[in-house]
């Protein structure tokens, strides 16, 4: 202790110049504590993203080209709703948690859904370096929609990225060239007050049964209720059932609730009806990715 307490001070005769010099003054506990206490970083951002092609490459190939990510304006119908081309508004808030979990939360500086709208314009397969032969999947692709909510913590405790969002489709359009399918006016959105969440026969209106401990009337239930819902668990782990991967990468899907319909499914250009999914739930699902 003698020896800690000579450290200390000569430590602070050597300090003591630059304090005077500075006119600086020493901070007790208290101070320090509101300083580390104060909250974390916040981000606004607006922005436009275009890319040319992204590629992955095994033996052969799968492009996707011409991506615009930006508002939902960069899309026909976006911009007829109204909507411009910025994906803009928003207010990322980074914390680090009294636990050690970092903590990211994605809001709006208005209040309102994050609008967002995406393009593609195609997604095909290459033939490697021994042949030319290609194959169109998906073209023209145009699409927008809002994002409720943008959740993600990585939880020191147990290693994992925990992501949860509320998000609808107000419109998507594409078309699968190699079956020549086309896809109209498909939507996404939340399951409503009509969805038997855990499957135990009653019908929850935005959480009115309290099942996820919120306020039927709270911002979060009507969230809950008016978009689709998203939480999934991201990780290194083990591989499923009895394989004997280890070190893979784990994807734990906790639950996605939504509603969907398409508007028309045209063959050879031509409507053969609309279609619609009522109450979709995912749960409990679990995926291992590794390399071979």
């Amino acid at each position: 202790m003698k020896g800690l307490k000579k450290i200390a001070l000569a430590t602070a005769v050597a300090a003591a110049p630059f304090a005077a010099h500075a006119d600086l003054k020493a901070m007790d506990d208290s101070a320090m504590g509101n300083i580390t206490g104060q909250a974390g970083v916040t981000i606004e951002l607006e922005t436009k993203v275009s890319i040319g092609q992204f590629k992955y490459t095994d033996e052969g190939s799968f492009a996707v080209n011409d991506i615009i990510l930006g508002g939902a304006g960069v899309t026909t119908d976006g911009a007829a709703a109204g909507y411009n081309d910025l994906l803009d508004q928003l207010k990322i808030d980074i914390d680090v948690a009294d636990d050690g979990d970092a903590v990211i939360h994605v809001a709006t500086l208005d209040g309102n859904p994050i609008d967002w709208g995406l393009k593609v314009g195609s997604m095909e397969l290459l033939a490697g370096t021994t042949g030319s032969d290609s194959t169109t999947l998906i073209s023209n692709m145009s699409g927008y929609g809002n994002l409720a909510q943008l959740d993600i913590r990585v939880d020191t405790a147990t290693d994992h990225l925990n992501i949860v969002a509320a998000f609808d489709v107000q419109d998507m359009d594409f078309d699968v060239e190699f079956l020549g399918i086309g896809v109209r006016d498909m939507t996404i959105s939340g399951a409503g007050g009509n969805f038997d969440y855990d499957g135990d026969g009653s019908v929850m209106t935005a959480d009115a049964d309290g099942e996820f401990g919120l306020d039927p009337t709270s911002k979060e239930a009507q969230v809950l209720a008016g978009f689709a819902n998203v939480n999934l668990d991201v990780y290194k782990g083990a591989g499923l059932g009895a394989s004997t991967a280890t070190d893979v990468l784990r994807i734990d899907v906790n639950n996605v609730y939504m509603d969907m319909s398409i508007g028309a499914v045209e063959i050879g250009g031509t409507s053969i009806g609309s279609f619609a999914i009522d109450n979709l739930a995912i749960t409990d699902t679990k995926l291992a990715v590794y390399g071979h």
